[in-house]
């Protein structure tokens, strides 16, 4: 036992001075190989590697995915109208050169985000100052974010860093404006409703008149076919009692006088006022058997 002692020793040390040597990287990483302090090789493709033990060479790792940046709370940006909105914003970002990021932050992420945020605060103020509340909450939304994202973009190039995307999340008013704003839009809308309302009556007003105009010509044409066929009918018929008189003069009066009787005594108790030998009376006579006076 003694005698393989020293040789498993050996192994072991082998084994750890082998392992010292060799490193990997993963495929979510950036490799830096350091020398004595200095960098001496940037890994970007995964795999395995070698390199001398420490204190001769050390391997510093950095996370080469897509990052997110999130505003904890909103910031308070002033529009051109000096009116105060409240912006929630994200940034997607990565590190693109390994090197200058970490001669800049190290290996110390939570300094590149704060860089980061300054310079996205200072985007932010510089694209909204200059325009209005209607242009940063709809017409210019898109450009306002392209622009933030090429000034950033420029900006943390020389750090090594790469800014993918910049996106408003949310705009609101601050508190301070918001009343007056709701009310401004509630004034507006009434406006226009209004407006609406009092193109409707006048519409409803017009559409009244012409349908009444149209309805007093068409009741005017209607009455002037009845007057003409009322015409043409009296006149037929005044043709064919004329016809009728010329056949049996004797008989037509007669007709005439009973047409009479009947409506002067179509209801009871109606009093007539004449004298006896009115000749409203000829066939009155007759029927009772008295021969008609010579008239």
């Amino acid at each position: 036992m003694q005698r393989f002692f020293p040789a498993l020793v050996g192994l072991v040390l082998l084994v750890a001075a082998l392992s010292s040597c060799l490193f990997v990287v993963r495929e979510q990483d950036s490799a830096l190989v350091f020398a004595l302090g200095e960098v001496r090789e940037t890994i970007t493709k995964p795999g395995l590697y070698f390199k001398y033990p420490p204190p001769f060479e050390n391997v510093v790792y950095l996370d080469k995915r897509l990052q997110t940046i999130e505003t904890r709370d909103p910031e308070r940006i002033q529009t051109a109208e000096k009116k105060n909105l409240l912006i929630d914003s994200f940034v997607k970002w990565r590190i693109a050169d390994p090197r200058l990021y970490y001669v800049t932050f190290g290996a110390n992420s939570g300094a590149a985000v704060e860089r980061l945020q300054a310079q996205i605060r200072d985007a932010l103020n510089a694209a909204v100052n200059l325009r209005t509340v209607k242009q940063v909450v709809s017409s210019d939304r898109d450009t306002i974010m392209k622009e933030i994202q090429s000034s950033v973009a420029q900006r943390a190039k020389p750090f090594g860093v790469d800014v993918v995307d910049v996106r408003l999340r949310r705009i609101d008013f601050a508190p301070e404006i918001s009343e007056s704003v709701y009310r401004r839009m509630e004034a507006e809308r009434k406006q226009e409703a209004n407006r609406l309302r009092a193109s409707g009556a006048a519409d409803s007003e017009r559409i009244r008149a012409e349908a009444d105009r149209k309805r007093q010509e068409v009741l005017a044409k209607a009455y002037a076919e009845s007057q003409a066929k009322r015409g043409e009918g009296d006149a037929t018929a005044a043709a064919i009692y004329a016809q009728s008189y010329g056949k049996d003069p004797e008989f037509y009066s007669f007709y005439k006088s009973m047409d009479a009787y009947r409506s002067a005594f179509a209801e009871s108790g109606n009093t007539l006022v004449l004298s006896p030998d009115s000749d409203f009376f000829r066939y009155w006579d007759r029927a009772k058997g008295d021969k008609p006076a010579a008239r």
